[in-house]
């Protein structure tokens, strides 16, 4: 058997040896579970959630726990439900949170841990802010190295139905990039697959397009980016991309770009329009966005500098330049919105709320792929006030990256390595009028057990308002195709 099968047989079957290593138990507690007499993990204690998400199952994380009851009341009415695994059938909990929303829901437990009764109380808030109904992540090795094993996923967050988009069985095994949407749109979005036969996967109302987002003069095909809200422009980065190794374990790895430019694609026109104000040889232009009316560009730039040897010196600002919807081009004139030499760090991945209230965007201490930086941290702007502050409040002991708005602005998900800092999870918070947080809560799943035996990151969480219609079959059919052909705009 191949020397990589059987490493990857090993990690399958890992969690079972442990298991038997313990007796046939499973009380091994999740380094991010909650405090308090009784553990629970996943954890939901004092979390604020909308009314239309999925049941928020858990289990006791403890060891000996025996005649575990747990009881959710609201008003008048209650339910318990029994045992050490919390699992609420999808009607009873819909019904039960539909009353809830708006008003905070009490939960009471009681329990014997090792031969002792131990009792717990806590609450959790339901929103009268709905979310966005689906999910899409990139499932992939922690380790970013094995790309033959990739999916692209969509999650209902208001069950548990998931569905694949494209994975390696379709394309040849060839890697697949992460997938996103345009304003939170279900019927606007795009992904990429990588390889000779690979392409840009745009997805408008519903039809789709197999592209090569690629002209001559450019550094290569494009990598990150945002679809304009008219639908007819996307602005992308252009990278040169290499991953390195560090020697100290606490960081893992590092990815950095020997070169990067930003560009725009006309999707109407087939042209790649390409700025050299945008595209310096003395700087590194990257992770454009959209502002929610499209008159304007947020991208990070740093001064180039040698690389790997002189990482920690790259550091990222943040800047805004006006675009111009009728002619697809980025102004000259730019506004520093976060400078990172000033403030001591650099920052990726600007996101603007569909709403035109918020950008969010993660800092790190340098570089620009934070994953394995433990300091990452997301930052809030008020685009109204220009005030900028860290969401301090929500910060996990790991690192917190790329991030995506619900369609009203009202809740954001985030990718988090919090607690086991391997394996990135997202998570969900609400964000108030006056840009007040609430505490992260992670995706909920069927099993109270999936984080514990779950091998994949959930890479790049994007929400949408509505699925998109794409699947498998789809990705097969593209897949063969030829692509769209984009050229230089004269």
């Amino acid at each position: 058997m191949h020397r990589k099968r059987i490493f990857r047989l090993f990690l399958a079957i890992l969690p079972f040896l442990l298991l038997q290593a313990c007796g046939g138990e499973d009380f091994v507690t999740a380094p991010d579970g909650s405090a308090g007499p009784l553990v629970i993990y996943p954890d939901y204690k004092d979390v604020t959630i909308p009314a239309n998400i999925a049941p928020l199952n858990f289990r006791y994380a403890m060891a000996g726990v025996r005649n575990a009851k747990t009881t959710f009341t609201l008003g008048d009415k209650s339910v318990t439900i029994r045992g050490a695994e919390v699992l609420w059938p999808l009607r009873k909990w819909k019904s039960f949170v539909a009353d809830a929303a708006g008003q905070t829901v009490s939960v009471s437990a009681e329990a014997v841990v090792d031969g002792k009764p131990v009792t717990d109380s806590w609450t959790f808030c339901v929103s009268g802010d709905s979310i966005d109904g689906y999910l899409t992540y990139r499932l992939i090795e922690p380790s970013y190295q094995m790309f033959n094993e990739v999916s692209i996923m969509e999650r209902c967050i208001e069950n548990f139905d998931e569905t694949a988009i494209c994975n390696h069985r379709k394309t040849d095994n060839a890697c697949m990039n992460c997938h996103i949407h345009g304003q939170a749109r279900g019927d606007y979005s795009l992904y990429y697959i990588r390889g000779p036969k690979g392409g840009s996967i745009l997805n408008q109302n519903g039809k789709l397009r197999k592209l090569t987002l690629n002209a001559p003069g450019m550094l290569s095909g494009t990598v990150y980016g945002d679809l304009h809200p008219d639908g007819r422009f996307g602005v992308f980065s252009t990278n040169i991309i290499l991953p390195s190794f560090h020697t100290l374990a606490v960081n893992r790895m590092e990815v950095y770009d020997s070169a990067s430019d930003l560009t725009v694609a006309d999707f109407e026109n087939n042209v790649m329009i390409n700025l050299p104000h945008v595209a310096r040889a003395d700087k590194f232009e990257t992770f454009p966005c959209f502002s929610a009316d499209g008159k304007s560009v947020f991208y990070c730039v740093c001064d180039s500098v040698t690389l790997p040897a002189q990482i920690k010196e790259a550091r990222y600002d943040l800047l805004r330049a006006d675009f111009d919807p009728a002619t697809g081009h980025i102004s000259e004139q730019v506004d520093t919105i976060w400078n990172a030499h000033a403030q001591g760090g650099s920052v990726c991945h600007p996101k603007a709320s569909p709403d035109g209230r918020w950008l969010m965007f993660s800092v790190a201490d340098y570089g620009t792929f934070p994953l394995f930086h433990p300091e990452c941290t997301l930052y809030l702007m008020d685009l109204r006030s220009g005030e900028i502050r860290a969401l301090d409040e929500i910060k996990g002991d790991k690192s917190d990256s790329y991030h995506s708005w619900s369609s009203d602005g009202r809740w954001f998900v985030f990718a988090s390595k919090r607690g086991d800092g391997q394996y990135g999870k997202p998570y969900f918070c609400h964000v108030d009028a006056e840009g007040r947080t609430t505490k992260p809560f992670v995706l909920p799943q069927k099993s109270a057990r999936f984080y514990v035996y779950n091998l994949k990151s959930f890479n790049v969480p994007d929400l949408g308002n509505a699925s998109t219609g794409m699947t498998l079959r789809d990705a097969a059919r593209l897949f063969k195709m030829s692509n769209e052909l984009f050229k230089q705009a004269e």
